[in-house]
């Protein structure tokens, strides 16, 4: 990272969908027809194959493919962000490397977990810190305890908020006594985001930058809203927007998933598409509750 230029991430990412093909093929036809549709859209940059862009079902190749194709689609003044985390540090070396040549801006770097009781603050350190250092672009951690079960503490992100590649963290944890207690502890050049539309706004007041949220894929203006309302003091506003869109927000993550959220972009004219397997696909029965709660947020007309 130039120390003088470093990346602003002040503003909303959707951690954008892959969309596939009937059979399990990546369907780069339609990501190309998602982008352009949020390339109008008033959005900061895209987090490509991260948690909603069911990076845990691709192969390293696919991960790779697909954010070269949002780097050829994306503007020049939007920022790529490529999920970049494997379960070894040196994969996750090369992976975020390769993610580099391809044109990604920055790396998201999740916990690995799967030998999670073995995942001590000492542990994610020194594996961070390996990665800072051999990376090409700058890197943000990523915690997210719901699906790794790992909890990266305080204490180890302050460490590692001083090394100069690291810019940031994606905080999904839900707490945000703890984005608070980063943002006070941290360099003032190190930027936290809130890792979920839920609690956007109560982020932004304790010093969080901005949000990367699953529900920014379908309600990326009505995120920006908010964060607009909260700089110009138009709390109230931003207040009542807020609390709108929570119910949505927790129906595309917590209670239908990624599942939920490609029917969602399905209905409001992107195109979500299949997930998959393991993942099913959202039943008829599911999709009729969502759309009601859609249409009570504002998002479907």
């Amino acid at each position: 990272m130039n120390a003088e230029n470093p990346l602003s991430l002040h503003g909303v990412f959707p951690p954008i969908t892959t969309p596939f093909k009937q059979n399990g093929d990546i369907d780069f036809r339609h990501l190309a027809t998602n982008l352009e549709r949020w390339n109008r859209q008033p959005l900061t940059g895209y987090v490509v194959g991260g948690s909603n862009g069911e990076f845990v079902s691709l192969s390293s190749e696919e991960r790779v493919d697909v954010v070269r194709a949002a780097c050829e689609e994306a503007p020049p003044d939007r920022l790529v962000i490529a999920g970049s985390g494997m379960q070894s540090t040196r994969g996750t070396i090369e992976l975020t490397n390769q993610m580099a040549e391809v044109g990604a801006d920055a790396a998201i770097v999740v916990t690995p977990s799967y030998y999670k009781t073995m995942m001590s603050t000492t542990v994610l350190e020194n594996h961070y810190r390996q990665i800072a250092d051999a990376s090409l672009i700058p890197i943000l951690l990523y915690n997210v305890p719901a699906n790794t079960g790992v909890e990266l503490e305080i204490e180890a992100v302050v460490r590692l908020a001083t090394h100069p590649n690291v810019i940031g963290i994606k905080e999904s944890g839900g707490s945000v006594a703890k984005i608070g207690a980063m943002v006070h502890k941290t360099p003032e050049d190190f930027q936290v985001l809130a890792g979920s539309a839920g609690f956007m706004l109560a982020a932004l007041e304790v010093g969080a930058v901005g949000v990367i949220a699953a529900l920014a894929n379908i309600a990326g203006k009505e995120l920006v809203e908010i964060l607009t309302q909260f700089y110009v003091g138009e709390h109230d506003a931003a207040r009542a927007m807020q609390l709108r869109l929570i119910e949505a927000n927790t129906a595309v993550t917590a209670r239908y998933g990624i599942p939920g959220l490609k029917a969602a972009m399905d209905m409001l004219g992107y195109f979500g598409g299949p997930v998959r397997s393991p993942l099913l696909s959202l039943g008829e029965e599911e999709r009729e509750p969502l759309r009601q709660i859609l249409f009570e947020a504002g998002l479907l007309h």
